[in-house]
Protein backbone atom coordinates (compact mmCIF):
# COMPACT_ATOMS: atom_id res chain seq x y z
CA UNK A 1 0.00 0.00 0.00
CA UNK A 2 1.14 3.52 -0.84
CA UNK A 3 0.73 5.32 1.99
CA UNK A 4 1.58 9.70 2.60
CA UNK A 5 3.76 10.17 6.08
CA UNK A 6 4.76 13.28 7.32
CA UNK A 7 8.34 14.58 7.36
CA UNK A 8 10.13 14.99 10.90
CA UNK A 9 11.72 17.60 9.11
CA UNK A 10 10.71 19.33 6.08
CA UNK A 11 13.11 18.48 2.72
CA UNK A 12 15.76 20.94 1.76
CA UNK A 13 15.95 18.85 -1.41
CA UNK A 14 12.66 19.27 -2.93
CA UNK A 15 12.46 23.24 -1.48
CA UNK A 16 15.15 23.25 -3.95
CA UNK A 17 13.71 20.54 -6.67
CA UNK A 18 9.77 21.43 -6.35
CA UNK A 19 9.87 24.26 -8.73
CA UNK A 20 12.05 22.58 -11.31
CA UNK A 21 10.04 19.46 -11.36
CA UNK A 22 6.83 21.45 -11.74
CA UNK A 23 8.66 23.00 -14.72
CA UNK A 24 9.41 19.64 -16.31
CA UNK A 25 5.89 18.47 -15.90
CA UNK A 26 4.05 21.45 -16.61
CA UNK A 27 6.72 21.66 -20.18
CA UNK A 28 5.61 17.75 -20.44
CA UNK A 29 2.03 19.08 -20.52
CA UNK A 30 2.39 21.54 -22.99
CA UNK A 31 3.61 19.00 -25.66
CA UNK A 32 0.66 17.00 -25.09
CA UNK A 33 -1.50 19.36 -25.51
CA UNK A 34 0.15 21.18 -28.67
CA UNK A 35 -0.42 17.67 -30.34
CA UNK A 36 -3.91 17.51 -29.59
CA UNK A 37 -4.03 20.75 -31.12
CA UNK A 38 -2.01 19.10 -34.00
CA UNK A 39 1.09 21.41 -33.41
CA UNK A 40 4.51 20.26 -33.42
CA UNK A 41 5.34 20.74 -29.21
CA UNK A 42 8.91 21.04 -30.19
CA UNK A 43 8.63 23.84 -32.53
CA UNK A 44 5.55 25.11 -30.04
CA UNK A 45 7.97 25.61 -26.98
CA UNK A 46 10.32 26.67 -29.27
CA UNK A 47 8.02 29.82 -29.82
CA UNK A 48 6.74 30.25 -26.07
CA UNK A 49 10.15 29.92 -24.68
CA UNK A 50 13.08 30.42 -26.75
CA UNK A 51 11.93 32.58 -29.62
CA UNK A 52 11.36 35.50 -26.95
CA UNK A 53 14.69 35.81 -25.87
CA UNK A 54 16.24 35.59 -29.90
CA UNK A 55 16.83 39.62 -30.25
CA UNK A 56 17.16 42.45 -28.57
CA UNK A 57 13.85 44.05 -29.11
CA UNK A 58 11.92 40.83 -27.75
CA UNK A 59 14.38 41.07 -24.76
CA UNK A 60 13.24 44.49 -23.93
CA UNK A 61 9.53 43.66 -24.35
CA UNK A 62 9.99 41.18 -22.45
CA UNK A 63 11.79 43.06 -19.45
CA UNK A 64 8.73 45.84 -19.78
CA UNK A 65 6.03 42.24 -18.79
CA UNK A 66 8.06 41.55 -15.73
CA UNK A 67 8.63 44.80 -14.43
CA UNK A 68 4.63 44.75 -13.02
CA UNK A 69 4.91 40.90 -12.46
CA UNK A 70 7.89 42.01 -10.32
CA UNK A 71 6.34 44.53 -8.36
CA UNK A 72 3.54 42.20 -7.58
CA UNK A 73 5.31 39.38 -6.60
CA UNK A 74 7.75 41.01 -4.26
CA UNK A 75 4.43 42.51 -2.13
CA UNK A 76 2.93 39.04 -1.98
CA UNK A 77 5.88 37.31 -0.56
CA UNK A 78 5.87 39.32 2.49
CA UNK A 79 2.11 38.73 2.64
CA UNK A 80 2.40 35.17 2.15
CA UNK A 81 5.26 34.68 4.46
CA UNK A 82 2.92 36.91 7.11
CA UNK A 83 -0.20 34.32 6.21
CA UNK A 84 -1.95 37.04 4.72
CA UNK A 85 -3.37 35.64 1.84
CA UNK A 86 -3.75 38.92 -0.37
CA UNK A 87 -5.26 37.84 -3.82
CA UNK A 88 -5.89 41.66 -4.52
CA UNK A 89 -2.91 42.64 -6.58
CA UNK A 90 -4.53 43.38 -9.51
CA UNK A 91 -6.84 45.19 -8.04
CA UNK A 92 -3.90 47.01 -6.04
CA UNK A 93 -2.27 47.76 -9.73
CA UNK A 94 -5.67 48.69 -11.25
CA UNK A 95 -6.21 51.54 -8.41
CA UNK A 96 -2.75 52.60 -8.33
CA UNK A 97 -2.69 52.96 -12.63
CA UNK A 98 -6.39 55.16 -12.21
CA UNK A 99 -5.07 57.29 -8.89
CA UNK A 100 -1.41 57.69 -10.92
CA UNK A 101 -3.67 58.72 -14.22
CA UNK A 102 -5.65 61.14 -12.63
CA UNK A 103 -2.79 63.30 -11.37
CA UNK A 104 -1.10 62.97 -14.57
CA UNK A 105 -4.10 64.37 -16.71
CA UNK A 106 -3.59 67.51 -14.18
CA UNK A 107 0.14 68.06 -15.86
CA UNK A 108 -1.23 68.07 -19.44
CA UNK A 109 0.48 71.26 -20.13
CA UNK A 110 2.83 71.49 -17.48
CA UNK A 111 6.91 70.92 -17.44
CA UNK A 112 7.12 71.11 -14.08
CA UNK A 113 9.80 68.55 -12.55
CA UNK A 114 7.58 67.35 -9.97
CA UNK A 115 4.73 65.91 -12.07
CA UNK A 116 6.19 62.67 -12.28
CA UNK A 117 6.97 62.15 -8.60
CA UNK A 118 3.45 63.69 -7.87
CA UNK A 119 2.26 61.46 -10.17
CA UNK A 120 4.24 58.00 -9.24
CA UNK A 121 3.22 58.80 -5.22
CA UNK A 122 -0.53 59.32 -6.16
CA UNK A 123 -0.46 55.44 -7.79
CA UNK A 124 1.62 54.17 -4.66
CA UNK A 125 -0.67 55.71 -2.18
CA UNK A 126 -3.78 54.57 -4.16
CA UNK A 127 -2.65 50.89 -3.93
CA UNK A 128 -2.59 51.28 -0.62
CA UNK A 129 -5.80 52.85 0.01
CA UNK A 130 -6.91 50.05 -1.63
CA UNK A 131 -5.37 46.72 0.19
CA UNK A 132 -6.16 48.66 3.58
CA UNK A 133 -9.86 48.16 3.08
CA UNK A 134 -9.69 44.76 2.92
CA UNK A 135 -7.00 44.67 5.76
CA UNK A 136 -9.36 46.85 8.14
CA UNK A 137 -12.22 44.20 7.33
CA UNK A 138 -9.73 41.23 8.39
CA UNK A 139 -8.58 42.70 11.66
CA UNK A 140 -11.57 44.39 12.64
CA UNK A 141 -14.29 41.90 11.60
CA UNK A 142 -12.51 38.47 10.66
CA UNK A 143 -13.65 38.43 7.52
CA UNK A 144 -12.04 35.98 4.66
CA UNK A 145 -9.20 38.01 3.35
CA UNK A 146 -9.46 35.71 0.28
CA UNK A 147 -12.72 36.49 -0.53
CA UNK A 148 -12.83 40.44 0.26
CA UNK A 149 -9.28 40.52 -1.60
CA UNK A 150 -10.87 39.02 -5.03
CA UNK A 151 -13.77 40.95 -4.64
CA UNK A 152 -12.04 44.41 -4.64
CA UNK A 153 -10.09 43.29 -7.93
CA UNK A 154 -13.45 43.62 -9.76
CA UNK A 155 -14.45 46.71 -8.02
CA UNK A 156 -11.11 48.12 -9.55
CA UNK A 157 -11.59 47.29 -12.47
CA UNK A 158 -15.59 48.40 -13.44
CA UNK A 159 -13.96 51.49 -11.38
CA UNK A 160 -11.14 52.25 -13.85
CA UNK A 161 -13.88 51.44 -16.82
CA UNK A 162 -16.33 54.06 -15.75
CA UNK A 163 -13.53 56.49 -14.88
CA UNK A 164 -12.14 55.94 -19.22
CA UNK A 165 -15.72 56.27 -20.06
CA UNK A 166 -16.57 59.32 -17.95
CA UNK A 167 -14.43 61.96 -16.02
CA UNK A 168 -11.21 60.72 -17.16
CA UNK A 169 -12.27 60.12 -20.98
CA UNK A 170 -10.52 62.14 -23.72
CA UNK A 171 -12.45 64.65 -24.44
CA UNK A 172 -10.73 64.95 -28.75
CA UNK A 173 -10.54 60.75 -28.62
CA UNK A 174 -13.51 60.43 -31.33
CA UNK A 175 -15.27 58.57 -27.75
CA UNK A 176 -13.00 55.90 -27.09
CA UNK A 177 -12.84 54.66 -23.83
CA UNK A 178 -9.05 56.23 -23.07
CA UNK A 179 -7.85 59.20 -21.34
CA UNK A 180 -5.70 61.78 -23.09
CA UNK A 181 -1.62 60.98 -23.65
CA UNK A 182 0.33 62.12 -20.82
CA UNK A 183 2.60 64.69 -21.14
CA UNK A 184 6.48 64.00 -21.43
CA UNK A 185 6.77 65.32 -17.73
CA UNK A 186 4.53 62.47 -16.04
CA UNK A 187 5.76 59.78 -18.52
CA UNK A 188 8.99 57.62 -17.40
CA UNK A 189 12.23 57.83 -19.02
CA UNK A 190 13.36 55.39 -21.53
CA UNK A 191 16.84 53.53 -20.58
CA UNK A 192 17.49 52.45 -23.71
CA UNK A 193 17.36 54.17 -26.90
CA UNK A 194 15.08 52.15 -29.98
CA UNK A 195 13.30 50.49 -27.04
CA UNK A 196 10.48 50.44 -24.69
CA UNK A 197 12.76 49.50 -21.27
CA UNK A 198 11.96 51.92 -18.97
CA UNK A 199 12.87 53.55 -15.91
CA UNK A 200 10.32 51.19 -13.60
CA UNK A 201 12.05 48.48 -14.24
CA UNK A 202 14.89 49.74 -12.22
CA UNK A 203 12.34 50.56 -10.03
CA UNK A 204 10.93 46.76 -10.22
CA UNK A 205 14.46 45.10 -9.37
CA UNK A 206 15.14 47.71 -6.69
CA UNK A 207 11.89 46.69 -4.92
CA UNK A 208 13.05 43.17 -4.74
CA UNK A 209 16.22 43.77 -3.13
CA UNK A 210 14.63 46.31 -0.85
CA UNK A 211 11.91 43.37 0.38
CA UNK A 212 14.67 40.94 0.86
CA UNK A 213 16.73 43.36 3.28
CA UNK A 214 13.27 43.85 4.79
CA UNK A 215 12.79 40.24 5.41
CA UNK A 216 16.29 38.51 6.29
CA UNK A 217 18.37 41.40 7.49
CA UNK A 218 15.66 43.63 9.58
CA UNK A 219 14.34 42.61 13.01
CA UNK A 220 10.63 43.51 10.93
CA UNK A 221 11.38 40.47 8.97
CA UNK A 222 12.03 38.29 11.83
CA UNK A 223 8.73 39.33 13.08
CA UNK A 224 6.74 38.27 9.68
CA UNK A 225 8.58 35.11 9.37
CA UNK A 226 8.01 33.87 13.01
CA UNK A 227 4.44 35.31 12.56
CA UNK A 228 4.19 33.60 9.40
CA UNK A 229 5.83 30.19 10.81
CA UNK A 230 3.95 30.12 14.44
CA UNK A 231 1.40 32.48 14.86
CA UNK A 232 1.17 31.38 18.64
CA UNK A 233 4.54 31.49 19.15
CA UNK A 234 4.69 35.38 17.98
CA UNK A 235 1.78 36.45 20.08
CA UNK A 236 4.10 34.85 23.10
CA UNK A 237 7.09 36.69 22.19
CA UNK A 238 5.30 39.98 22.18
CA UNK A 239 4.99 41.06 18.15
CA UNK A 240 1.98 42.61 17.25
CA UNK A 241 0.28 40.49 14.85
CA UNK A 242 -2.19 43.77 13.72
CA UNK A 243 0.84 45.86 12.68
CA UNK A 244 2.72 42.72 10.89
CA UNK A 245 -0.58 42.49 9.07
CA UNK A 246 -0.78 46.34 8.13
CA UNK A 247 2.89 46.41 7.26
CA UNK A 248 2.78 43.69 4.65
CA UNK A 249 -0.28 44.90 2.97
CA UNK A 250 0.20 48.18 2.80
CA UNK A 251 3.76 47.00 1.25
CA UNK A 252 1.71 44.84 -1.01
CA UNK A 253 -0.55 47.28 -2.07
CA UNK A 254 1.76 50.39 -2.51
CA UNK A 255 4.28 48.75 -4.76
CA UNK A 256 1.38 46.52 -7.09
CA UNK A 257 0.05 50.27 -7.10
CA UNK A 258 3.53 51.25 -8.29
CA UNK A 259 3.28 49.06 -10.62
CA UNK A 260 -0.02 49.87 -12.43
CA UNK A 261 0.97 53.70 -12.12
CA UNK A 262 4.34 52.70 -14.10
CA UNK A 263 2.19 51.14 -16.69
CA UNK A 264 0.64 53.70 -17.77
CA UNK A 265 3.55 56.42 -17.64
CA UNK A 266 5.63 53.71 -19.01
CA UNK A 267 4.66 51.55 -21.93
CA UNK A 268 1.05 52.30 -22.39
CA UNK A 269 1.50 56.56 -22.04
CA UNK A 270 -2.24 56.88 -21.21
CA UNK A 271 -5.33 55.33 -19.59
CA UNK A 272 -6.97 52.32 -20.96
CA UNK A 273 -9.56 49.69 -19.79
CA UNK A 274 -7.17 47.12 -20.58
CA UNK A 275 -3.93 48.42 -18.23
CA UNK A 276 -3.26 44.64 -17.03
CA UNK A 277 -3.76 41.28 -19.11
CA UNK A 278 -3.81 39.58 -15.48
CA UNK A 279 -0.07 40.52 -14.02
CA UNK A 280 -1.91 40.47 -10.24
CA UNK A 281 -2.82 37.30 -10.68
CA UNK A 282 0.19 35.85 -12.08
CA UNK A 283 2.09 37.39 -9.61
CA UNK A 284 0.70 34.40 -7.22
CA UNK A 285 2.49 32.70 -9.50
CA UNK A 286 5.50 34.41 -9.72
CA UNK A 287 5.46 34.86 -5.64
CA UNK A 288 5.48 30.45 -5.52
CA UNK A 289 7.78 30.07 -8.32
CA UNK A 290 10.12 32.06 -6.70
CA UNK A 291 9.79 30.68 -3.12
CA UNK A 292 8.34 33.11 -1.56
CA UNK A 293 11.88 35.34 -1.52
CA UNK A 294 11.40 38.59 -3.25
CA UNK A 295 15.01 37.58 -5.02
CA UNK A 296 13.90 34.59 -6.34
CA UNK A 297 10.44 36.52 -7.52
CA UNK A 298 13.30 38.05 -10.22
CA UNK A 299 14.10 34.92 -12.23
CA UNK A 300 10.47 33.49 -11.51
CA UNK A 301 8.72 37.34 -12.91
CA UNK A 302 11.67 36.64 -15.77
CA UNK A 303 10.21 33.39 -16.56
CA UNK A 304 6.48 34.08 -16.57
CA UNK A 305 7.08 37.22 -18.84
CA UNK A 306 8.67 34.87 -21.39
CA UNK A 307 5.37 33.16 -21.02
CA UNK A 308 3.44 36.05 -21.64
CA UNK A 309 5.77 37.18 -24.49
CA UNK A 310 5.96 33.45 -26.11
CA UNK A 311 1.86 33.39 -25.96
CA UNK A 312 1.83 35.99 -28.37
CA UNK A 313 4.49 35.02 -30.88
CA UNK A 314 2.80 31.21 -30.61
CA UNK A 315 -0.21 32.96 -31.52
CA UNK A 316 0.72 35.42 -34.29
CA UNK A 317 3.19 32.31 -35.90
CA UNK A 318 1.37 29.65 -34.95
CA UNK A 319 -2.25 30.57 -34.65
CA UNK A 320 -1.98 28.58 -31.42
CA UNK A 321 -5.41 30.68 -28.80
CA UNK A 322 -3.65 33.15 -26.32
CA UNK A 323 -5.95 31.51 -23.94
CA UNK A 324 -2.98 28.41 -23.37
CA UNK A 325 -0.86 30.95 -21.67
CA UNK A 326 -3.04 31.20 -19.43
CA UNK A 327 -3.23 27.20 -19.03
CA UNK A 328 0.23 27.13 -18.75
CA UNK A 329 0.34 29.50 -15.84
CA UNK A 330 -2.32 27.55 -14.19
CA UNK A 331 -1.22 24.33 -14.70
CA UNK A 332 2.35 25.16 -13.36
CA UNK A 333 0.87 26.38 -10.31
CA UNK A 334 -0.84 23.09 -10.08
CA UNK A 335 2.25 21.22 -10.13
CA UNK A 336 4.22 24.04 -7.90
CA UNK A 337 1.06 23.29 -5.15
CA UNK A 338 1.60 19.17 -5.71
CA UNK A 339 5.50 19.30 -5.55
CA UNK A 340 5.53 21.07 -2.36
CA UNK A 341 3.41 18.93 -0.46
CA UNK A 342 6.34 16.92 -0.76
CA UNK A 343 8.57 19.43 1.04
CA UNK A 344 6.75 18.42 4.57
CA UNK A 345 5.28 14.60 3.33
CA UNK A 346 6.68 11.45 1.46
CA UNK A 347 5.11 8.42 0.18
CA UNK A 348 5.81 5.19 1.70
CA UNK A 349 5.07 1.72 0.58
CA UNK A 350 3.89 -0.82 3.06
CA UNK A 351 4.02 -4.28 1.42
CA UNK A 352 2.50 -5.99 4.06
CA UNK A 353 -1.11 -8.16 3.64
CA UNK A 354 -3.41 -7.88 6.59
CA UNK A 355 -6.50 -10.52 6.21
Amino acid sequence: MIRIQARTEPSSIMKVASPLIAIVLTLIFGCILFSALNKNPFEALHVLLIAPLSDMYNIGEMLVKMSPLLFCAVGLSLCYRANMWNIGAEGQLLAGALGGSAVALLFIDSTSVFALPLTLIAGIISGMLWSAVPTYLKLRFNSNLILTTIMFNYIALYLLIWAVNGPLRDPDGYGFPESAMFSDSTTLPILLEGSRIHLGILFAVISAFVGWFILSKTHLGFQIRVFGADEPAAKYAGFSGKKLSWFVMLFSGALAGFAGVCEVTGPIGQLVPNVSPGYGYSAIIVAYLGRLHPLGAIVAAIFLAVLYMGGDLAQIQMGIPVAVVGMFQGVLLFFLLACDFFIRNRLTFNNQVTN
